[in-house]
């Protein structure tokens, strides 16, 4: 099969390796939206959990932020506020990404749906390194509110550049709202990953609204392998369905490799499901990070996953246990719930 570009209205491909997508660096603007998975996220569909009441007062504060910032205070004798900017503090699958959409689609339909742009850390530093800084800024200093899901703590060259690019946008105005992820085990024991932000962003810290998120994993995932897996037979046949896609888990990894990540999305247009055979243990770092990258871009379009291979974890411990810990949870996470959607098609 020839390499494929890929387009919005791209028939899928037999394979994930075949395609080479092309992207307008325009583009990379204009998908600076909720994804396919948040596309209905509202407040009013946000269930607060009253045994956890911090999510109640996150909902409240984040639905008074929109008005804030949907209808600003005016008139002759108004003292000028500064932009609000919001950070979402816990762990991952307590629903803050759902409070952040949310808060995107109410700045959106107040103002228009390109006053308010949503991406995580990755796409926003892929767009500086596609645009330039000055042209990113530009091109977002003309919204209302920036969302920034999955604020990375682990990357001090692009956490530092991330800042700089808040720092410039809460100058101009624009109103600001970000999200990170505490570890499981740290749930209980205090806002560290709030910690970190406010250190990281030092120039901005005194600027962000901190809302703490408790809770649990709704997913309840930390493993995305099944007590009876499937069969590559099954995953080949499931892959029949219009839209699917088969590849060897190894011949997936390398492709990934000749792909820049900020590609993954455009990888996956026509796609209706990803079936891979072979999976097994991913041991090289790098090849694990753009493994996480494709995971969660898979999850933003609600793209079902068939996987067959081993029964072990796809992370090693020491990963799981490394300086990218919380990538690659919040990965299992996601792809546990692929899986199991991906088990229904069989």
């Amino acid at each position: 099969m020839t390499a494929a570009t890929s387009t919005d209205s791209q028939t899928a491909t037999t394979a994930l390796c075949a395609v080479r997508p092309q992207v307008p660096v325009d583009r990379l603007v204009t998908d600076l939206v909720p994804p396919r998975h948040f596309a209905q996220a509202r407040f009013a569909t946000y269930r607060a959990n009253p045994v956890h009441p911090s999510q109640g007062r996150a909902l409240a504060r984040l639905q008074e932020i929109a008005q804030q910032i949907a209808a600003p205070k005016r008139g002759l004798f108004a003292r000028r506020q500064a932009a609000p900017a919001v950070y979402l503090d816990g762990g991952f699958g307590v629903g803050k990404t759902h409070l952040l959409t949310s808060l995107a689609h109410a700045v959106g339909e107040a103002l228009g749906r390109d006053k308010a742009a949503y991406g995580t850390f990755v796409e926003y530093t892929n767009l500086v390194g596609a645009l330039g800084f000055l042209p990113t800024v530009e091109a977002l200093a003309a919204k209302k509110l920036v969302c920034i899901d999955e604020f990375e703590l682990d990357d001090a060259g692009d956490t530092t550049l991330m800042s700089r690019l808040m720092r410039e946008l809460a100058d101009r105005g624009v109103a600001l709202a970000a999200t990170s992820n505490t570890l499981p085990g740290a749930l209980g024991e205090g806002r560290f990953a709030a910690q970190d932000f406010q250190r990281e962003i030092k120039a901005l810290s005194d600027r962000f609204e901190t809302l703490r998120v408790d809770g649990e994993d709704y997913r309840h995932r930390d493993v995305v392998t099944d007590p009876e897996p499937l069969t590559a037979d099954a995953v080949a046949a499931a892959a029949a369905h219009p839209g699917a896609t088969l590849d060897a888990f190894d011949d997936l990894l390398a492709h990934l490799a000749t792909v820049h990540p900020s590609r993954y999305g455009a990888l996956l247009d026509g796609v209706s499901a990803v079936a891979l055979t072979g999976v097994h243990p991913v041991t090289a770092q790098d090849v694990a990070l753009r493994l996480v990258v494709l995971v969660d871009r898979l999850y933003d379009r609600d793209v079902p996953v068939l996987l067959s291979g081993t029964e072990d974890s796809l992370f090693t411990a020491e990963m799981l246990a490394g300086g990218y810990r919380k990538k690659y949870y919040r990965a299992l996470s996601r792809l546990g719930s692929l899986a199991e959607e991906g088990r229904r098609l069989v």
